[in-house]
């Protein structure tokens, strides 16, 4: 024995897919949610039932009106890069050069002329040997020195011969010389400076310097 059973077939019959399309167009106009329940009935009458349930109110069905779109923010603007600036050592380039100012000659150092505190004429001479002058020192002909009797020690006496104008500064370190009318006894190098040694003795002008 057969059983007999029944068989719920979903668009079966293209009334029901004419319908179905429909509803779908309704659901994506409208904006409406549902809940379609489709039926076959029997074989033999091929209608199909349809059970529409809004599950929204009917003044809900009008489209929303759309929401604004946001307007677009504006891009910010592209910040002009910076202006090359040249540095203060380049533009120094372009202005006009100048000379730079000569240093000023410094002024020499004037010595002050030395005091004369005595002067005089009389006769002079040379000598060149000699181990030890008078206030102890080993002589030497080629130094700038003097005897004299009574100046002190390390005086400085200028001495000119008035024939030709040459004079020589000596220090004394010695006494003499011990023959009249001879004031200073030169070493040989001093006299060298104002007369030829081979006249041996002259007349000479003295300054003694203070």
């Amino acid at each position: 024995m057969a059983g007999k059973h029944s068989r719920t077939r979903i668009f079966s019959s293209p009334a029901g897919i004419v319908a179905t399309a429909a509803v779908g167009v309704a659901l994506a106009v409208g904006g409406t949610f549902g809940a379609v329940q489709l039926t076959s009935g029997s074989a033999q009458s091929g209608q199909t039932a349809l059970d529409l349930t809004p599950t929204t109110a009917a003044s809900s069905l009008a489209p929303s009106s759309p929401a604004a779109s946001p307007s677009a923010s504006v891009s910010p603007s592209a910040s002009a890069s910076p202006s090359a600036t040249r540095s203060q050592q380049a533009a120094s380039r372009g202005k006009e050069r100048t000379a730079s100012p000569k240093p000023k000659p410094t002024a020499k150092k004037t010595t002050a002329a030395p005091k004369v505190l005595e002067s005089g004429s009389c006769g002079a001479s040379f000598y060149s040997d000699g181990q030890l002058t008078a206030n102890g020192e080993s002589f030497n002909p080629n130094a700038l020195t003097a005897a004299h009797k009574t100046l002190p020690f390390n005086t400085k006496v200028r001495v000119t011969n008035p024939a030709n104008g040459k004079s020589v500064v000596v220090r004394i370190n010695d006494r003499g010389p011990f023959i009249d009318g001879r004031c200073l006894d030169l070493s040989r190098a001093a006299f060298a400076t104002i007369a030829s040694v081979d006249v041996g003795a002259l007349t000479v002008r003295y300054e003694v310097l203070g």
